[in-house]
């Protein structure tokens, strides 16, 4: 992440503030330097990182519904186009309203699936209705074992066994929903900066180009299927003088 366009802002208390490895974990997945052991996904967007969680002894990091919608105020105030939201909890409404209302300025959110097994119940952000889902694959297109499914499930990307940048070493294989979700937001930024798709039709032509999975059509594990940039991203190319890898976008991991 050396030298990358990269904005922290800081909510928590410094003698609280979240462990470092998860959310370095997911800013090296989207803006890693290119020449780097752990290259990105967009090594030429910026990046702002909000940190909205706490360290607890004895838990995991966690965030309150304050923290989390302080932290969508200070993206939106900054004019952040997708919000790339790599938790997952309980349903809140406060939380939904904020979601739902930044969405209507024009925000794309992505949340991972969660990581509570085939049976647990749904996880929120992603379930709500304004966000896109993103469960987690591995190379054999087969699903993540402990990935949540359900009718909310959008799409799926690479999950398992992913490698990416860790705060404490150089860097380590990671696996769960928290790692998918950047593949999609990704995708959603290089949309975003082609200028070509408003926010609601972004979800749209991620879903309708996706490969279909496991059962024949939309389903509650894989969703629409596994994300297809490859095609699109040709399209986006033939179509601007420069290519959307070298346009500047603004996502954010907000990871716990």
């Amino acid at each position: 992440l050396r030298g990358q366009s990269l904005e922290i802002i800081k909510l928590s208390h410094s003698d609280s503030a979240s462990s470092t490895d998860h959310g370095t974990a997911i800013a090296a997945l989207l803006i890693g330097r290119g020449d780097g052991p752990s290259p990105g996904l967009l090594p030429n967007a910026k990046l702002v990182a909000v940190d909205a969680f706490r360290r607890q002894p004895g838990i995991d990091d966690h965030a309150d519904v304050v923290g989390l919608i302080s932290a969508l105020e200070a993206l939106v105030d900054r004019r952040v186009g997708v919000i790339n939201m790599s938790f997952s909890g309980p349903p809140n409404p406060a939380l939904q309203s904020a979601i739902k209302e930044a969405a209507a300025r024009g925000v794309v959110f992505v949340a991972a699936a969660g990581n509570g097994g085939p049976g647990a119940r749904a996880s929120y952000p992603a379930a709500y209705n304004e966000v896109i889902a993103v469960t987690a694959i591995d190379p054999s297109f087969n699903v993540y074992p402990f990935a949540t499914s359900g009718s909310y499930v959008d799409l799926a990307a690479p999950g398992v066994n992913i490698w990416t940048a860790q705060a404490s070493i150089d860097e380590r294989t990671r696996s769960g929903t928290s790692y998918a979700a950047p593949f999609v937001t990704a995708a959603a930024a290089l949309l975003a900066a082609s200028q070509r798709f408003d926010s609601a039709s972004i979800p749209v032509k991620l879903k309708t180009r996706a490969q279909d999975l496991g059962a024949v059509g939309r389903d509650d594990i894989f969703g629409f299927g596994l994300l297809q940039m490859a095609g699109l991203c040709d399209e986006l190319i033939a179509s601007t003088d420069q290519g959307p890898a070298h346009s500047t976008v603004r996502i954010t991991p907000a990871g716990d």
